[in-house]
């Protein structure tokens, strides 16, 4: 038997497609450490510090939606008991010892149990352990320039390039860095205030002239991963991009070497590219 489809079929047919192709391609999108059409949730983490963020933020998202839906029900209960016509004779209850008690110690015992993981995720993102590479972030107006003194203190410039995808995050020169290892970047400012920020790996921090702020980050995953500078710094700002290679040991090394060809007499902005998988 032949069934038609009215055009509320066809249109909520429609709908369900373009969400699945969302999702889909959504997920693939976001695989490649950058924002996905439609998100409604973090980054997918590429870090230890991103990872702890995750739970982190998952935990108060359970936390406050039990809350929320206490209160509601408080709520409810009053309204249906306690109503005029439920009571026509109000009650002249001033105080309950128990209930004021209750309403202050649950509240700081809620408070006590947040703060306790929220100090350990600020000490983990603060804490710099031992690095095995140290690369130097100058934010300048409006690009960032990249120096690796662990490697023969090469430095470029990395700026976005109108011609590369994922449009306004694709920049000429990327910065490289080695899969599974701790990467210390020290943070300043050529000019004014930038804003070093990396959602896939859990990283932001202020690039404030004369003064060199330390963070890190440990990729678990090779590919791209891009982030913005944070922090408003000019007519420009959105033009300023972060993007990060995570290639494996041995591609490093090569790329090392090329780099050190390149930029040894400060050299122009041409990268010594390396090629590698994404995610």
């Amino acid at each position: 038997m032949k069934m038609s489809m009215g055009p509320v079929g066809r249109h909520l047919l429609g709908l369900a497609v373009a969400g699945l192709t969302l999702a889909t391609g959504g997920a693939a999108f976001a695989e490649l450490g950058q924002p996905a059409p439609w998100e409604w949730k973090l980054q997918e983490s590429g870090s230890p510090v991103m990872d702890n963020i995750v739970w982190f933020h998952n935990f108060l998202f359970v936390l406050i939606t039990l809350i929320t839906l206490f209160v509601l029900a408080l709520l409810v209960i009053v309204v249906m008991k306690f109503n005029a016509k439920a009571n026509p004779v109000p009650s002249r209850t001033t105080h309950n010892t128990l209930i004021e008690v209750a309403w202050t110690l649950v509240p700081v015992l809620i408070l006590v149990g947040i703060s306790v993981p929220s100090f350990r995720l600020l000490f983990l993102e603060l804490d710099v352990p031992k690095a095995d590479l140290t690369i130097k972030a100058t934010g300048k107006q409006w690009y960032w320039s990249y120096a690796y003194p662990d490697n023969g203190k090469f430095e470029f410039d990395s700026l976005m390039a109108q011609d590369k995808q994922p449009r306004l995050l694709g920049v000429d020169n990327e910065m490289v860095v080695p899969v599974n290892k701790v990467i210390r970047v020290q943070v300043t400012g050529a000019d004014v205030i930038h804003a070093f920020a990396l959602p896939a790996f859990g990283v932001k921090i202020d690039a404030i002239p004369g003064r060199l702020n330390e963070t890190w980050f440990k990729a678990t995953k090779t590919g791209m991963f891009y982030g913005q500078c944070s922090e408003l710094c000019g007519k420009d700002h959105a033009f300023m991009p972060i993007a990060i290679r995570v290639v494996e040991d041995k591609d490093f090394a090569s790329w090392v070497e090329t780099a050190k060809k390149k930029y040894a007499s400060g050299g122009t902005s041409t990268f010594a590219s390396v090629a590698g998988p994404t995610q």
